[in-house]
């Protein structure tokens, strides 16, 4: 408990002030002192303490990042007298608290409630580091301070903006399911029907069965199978905390992943998502069609990048352990240098032997801009610096494909849809 002076008791005293000017003593000034001490004393005395208050909190567990949510902070007082607060609810900054200090008056035995609006500015968790209640005295003199224990809590969800692309996705992968049966022979196909053969037909989808029995030639069709296995594996190391514009590029690599879900899903494909760097995050294992996305959304909010770089043979023992051969794999991860030479080639080649393979990267936008500045010589280096590094990982990319990886780069407001396409590309070649 902490007992605070108001900017009242400084006026209060100086009212002893003409005393002092009429009789200037030194028994006059500590009289008056006295007298100012017991009067501010008593008024910090006689309000009501802050730990007697019962303070219960109502704050929002979820909120979308850039939407609002609605909390209150209900106090109760059980004393005879009323109650004068100042509140202090210290909450992170980017919880996005409209107001973090609030005044009010409780009467006896009643109570009232501090309505809050939440506009969280960043993805994660926040908290509610402390909650101070301030008690004033009839007079205003003083104030009587505690820490209230009401913790608070939220979680700050991902927007999935790209949520917006799945319509035209999905229309385009109800073209493909509903196109004529694929004709050749493809990994990931399942035999759909028998039909007569026509020019331009692959001889190895002939069924010699069924010809012999017809006395024409029939070939098998096939369409692309359902309740396929998919893998996204989220690169949540040092190169997802770079700043792409407004967020860092991990929140562009959970926008692709939760558009691919949320296709998938559309597809009939079970989705499995991993979060890792030099040690495992997060994981969504075994959720349904329905629930995924909605896992996947939650158990990504509080998931940060961190300053270490991707264990990639951790990666693929993780792959190993929770996909089945054929199960389509996809390694959300930069293509870059370091990326590349810490140990993604070589295991993405090993991962290509056994699964069709897309690596999905994140590209900066700012290297478009960049390399295409003649303003002055400034800006013709920095153009000459950004298209190197253009060319270098246009190489990376093209030695990542030639070990049989799919890879699909794009800016921040373009890699869902990358992502998504390369997906559909897949099934439309019965790949998948």
């Amino acid at each position: 408990m902490r007992i605070s002076l108001t900017p009242r008791a400084a006026l209060a005293a100086l009212l002893g002030l003409p005393v002092i000017v009429l009789w200037p003593h030194w028994t006059t000034v500590v009289g008056l002192f006295v007298l100012w001490t017991l009067v501010v004393l008593g008024d910090a005395l006689i309000a009501p303490s802050p730990r007697s208050l019962l303070v219960r909190r109502e704050a929002p567990a979820q909120v979308r990042l850039g939407g609002s949510a609605a909390g209150q902070l209900l106090l109760t007082n059980p004393s005879g007298r009323a109650a004068r607060l100042e509140v202090r609810d210290a909450w992170n900054p980017t919880a996005g608290l409209e107001s973090s200090r609030s005044a009010l008056v409780v009467p006896a035995r009643e109570r009232r409630a501090i309505r809050q609006r939440f506009t969280p500015t960043r993805r994660g968790e926040h908290s509610s580091r402390a909650l101070v209640v301030a008690s004033r005295g009839p007079l205003g003199l003083a104030r009587r301070a505690a820490a209230v224990d009401a913790p608070g809590r939220m979680l700050a969800l991902h927007p999935f903006g790209a949520r917006r692309h799945l319509p035209s996705r999905v229309r385009r992968l109800r073209e493909i399911e509903g196109l004529a049966a694929i004709h050749q022979r493809g990994q990931g196909t399942e035999f759909d029907s028998l039909r007569d053969f026509v020019d331009g037909d692959d001889v190895r989808s002939i069924d010699w069965r069924a010809t012999a029995r017809r006395r024409s030639v029939v070939v098998r069709t096939w369409r692309p199978e359902r309740d396929r296995h998919v893998v996204i594996v989220v690169d949540t190391s040092r190169t997802s905390a770079a700043r792409l514009g407004d967020a860092p590029r991990l929140d562009a690599a959970f926008d692709a992943a939760l558009l691919l879900t949320a296709l998938a899903g559309q597809a009939g494909d079970r989705v499995d998502l991993l979060c890792l760097d030099r040690i495992p995050h997060v994981s969504v294992l075994g959720s349904t069609r329905s629930q995924v996305l909605s896992d996947m959304v939650t158990a990504t909010a509080a998931v940060d990048p961190a300053m270490v770089e991707t264990d990639w043979e951790l990666a693929a023992v993780a792959i190993a352990e929770r996909a089945r051969r054929g199960s389509l794999v996809v390694l959300v991860t930069p293509v870059e240098e370091s990326a590349v030479h810490s140990g993604l080639l070589p295991v993405a080649a090993r991962i290509a032997r056994d699964h069709p393979l897309v690596i999905a990267s994140i590209s900066d936008p700012a290297l478009e801009s960049l390399a295409a500045g003649r303003g002055d010589a400034e800006a013709v280096y920095r153009a000459a610096a950004a298209e190197q590094s253009r060319l270098q990982r246009d190489g990376l990319a093209q030695a990542l494909e030639r070990v049989g990886a799919h890879v699909a780069d794009a800016p921040p407001d373009r890699a869902p849809q990358a992502l998504a396409d390369t997906y559909l590309a897949l099934k439309a070649a019965g790949r998948l």
